[in-house]
């Protein structure tokens, strides 16, 4: 029976080395080894966001201004601050100056080697027969790589430092000259490595023939992680956060009132990834279901709590729910035509096409007789192209959009009688108005639509209704360690 583990650690956690080392290395071992372990990181907090995009906002980081103004130097100026800003974790993380030296040899040599590609590819594309945009993909799976190899090498060498044999495994294919799939790489990188009496500390990017960019953009490393406990029959997959995986927002909710889930479902993590929630990809939570692996959330800074068991059949032995959640920003994309009665599904397909088009994210969708409405995750800009395409394909059609949010109570078993009715209450009580509800069959979810001046006043409705009333205890059915 295979013993290993293999863990992802996220970028907040990693930017706290002490943590990582004495919270989850040291601190969460393998029985009586420290080995029997993979772990998968994430570049360090914020550091995508440089090499990108902020992830909140859309700022430019070097990838953005590169796609966007590559004849000028903005995108120069933001590397230099990305070497500025990676020398001095370095410089936070190792001591003595022999360490410091080669840590900063390493990535620079990473860096300089971006800088030149990025170089090279600003006076090919000054001919006119060259086009950058052809290039970007390239080019953001290359910068992409950066931040996760600085801080998956520094791992390594840190806890080599403090006396483990960690091991850094590099699946960035920093210049190969061709690529592999996914499955391949991995299998490759691990034929060597000993599981028994070796750390591996692995780069959350993997360079491979399927572009983990294009197909999940900045949820890769997390289908890195998937792969590597499908393709080594890990026992159990953990994901380490700066967070437990709660009943609510803490921040909305308040921490004394936000309890953690013990257990729940991949049914369940699918409804969170569906409305933003940081659990797990569905395609990585996919290989996981599949092979029946357990997924375990723990929360870096509580080690010693078991965090949140999400296995395939387990279903809550009271029906409760377990989860308030949300989106905000989100738009209701409306069509109305007299003319749609009893041809919904021709409206429908053509609408699904032009929204799939211009890669905007469905959170939720309704159909009447003669209305479909999309509720969206994307930004104003992509409502507004869809919206002239479907009114030039629908030249009779009412199609307005409005700024919504979306609040959804979830559950492995929501089978309450008469939980409806008191969610409606729970919201009517504070003033709030409904704007559309949805609850499929499975009574895994109910979805409301609010305003999105709303959000807030709606989760801590929700949440001090349907959870707050139940004394839990230290987490809503505790998982096993």
């Amino acid at each position: 029976m295979n013993r290993h583990t293999v863990e992802k650690i996220g970028g907040t956690s990693m930017s706290n080395y002490a943590a990582v080392r004495d919270s989850i290395v040291f601190g969460q071992s393998n029985g009586d080894t420290p080995y029997q372990r993979v772990f998968v990181v994430s570049a360090y907090g914020g550091m995508t966001n440089k090499l990108l995009e902020d992830k909140k906002d859309g700022k430019p980081g070097v990838y953005g201004l590169f796609a966007s103004s590559f004849q000028d130097s903005s995108w120069e100026k933001a590397l230099d601050q990305v070497r500025h800003d990676m020398f001095a974790i370095n410089a936070e993380l190792f001591v003595d100056p022999e360490s410091l030296a080669e840590a900063n040899t390493f990535i620079g040599e990473r860096l300089d080697n971006a800088r030149k590609c990025l170089e090279d590819l600003q006076s090919l594309c000054g001919h006119g027969h060259f086009l950058v945009e052809d290039h970007l993909v390239t080019v953001r799976e290359m910068l992409s790589s950066v931040g996760e190899a600085h801080s998956a090498w520094n791992l390594a060498r840190l806890l080599r430092r403090d006396g483990l044999n960690a091991t850094f495994v590099d699946l960035s294919g920093w210049q190969t000259t061709g690529n592999m799939p996914l499955d391949e790489c991995v299998q490759q990188a691990f034929a060597k490595v000993d599981l028994k009496s070796e750390l591996p500390i692995v780069t959350g990017y993997a360079y491979c023939s399927e572009g983990l960019i294009t197909q999940f953009d900045r949820g890769y490393s997390e289908m890195t992680f998937s792969r590597i406990a499908v393709l080594t029959g890990a026992r159990e997959a953990i994901i380490h956060k700066e967070f437990h995986l709660s009943s609510a927002d803490p921040r909305l909710v308040g921490e004394d009132n936000a309890v953690p889930i013990g257990r729940t479902n991949y049914d369940v993590a699918d409804q969170l990834a569906n409305l933003g929630m940081e659990a797990i990809h569905p395609k990585a939570a996919k290989g996981l279901r599949q092979n029946d692996i357990p997924l375990r959330v723990k929360n870096t800074f509580e080690p010693e709590h078991t965090g949140t068991l999400i296995t395939r059949d387990y279903v809550s032995d009271v029906a409760c729910v377990e989860i308030i959640a949300g989106c905000r920003g989100v738009y209701a994309l409306e069509l109305f035509d007299q003319d749609m009665a009893g041809i919904v599904g021709q409206y429908d397909t053509e609408i699904l096409r032009n929204v799939q088009r211009f890669k905007a994210h469905i959170v939720g969708k309704d159909i009447n007789a003669n209305t479909v409405t999309h509720y969206l995750d994307t930004n104003l800009k992509t409502v507004k192209r869809i919206k002239t395409v479907l009114q030039d394909a629908f030249p009779e059609s009412e199609i307005r959009e409005q700024k919504v949010a979306i609040v959804s109570a979830i559950g492995s078993d929501m089978q309450v009688p008469g939980l409806l009715a008191r969610t409606v209450a729970a919201l009517s009580n504070h003033d709030l108005s409904v704007l559309a509800i949805h609850q499929s069959m499975r009574q895994v979810d109910i979805q409301f639509i609010v305003n999105d001046d709303d959000y807030e006043l709606a989760i801590r409705s929700l949440h001090e209704t349907l959870v707050e009333p139940h004394d839990h205890g230290r987490a809503i059915r505790l998982a096993s360690s």
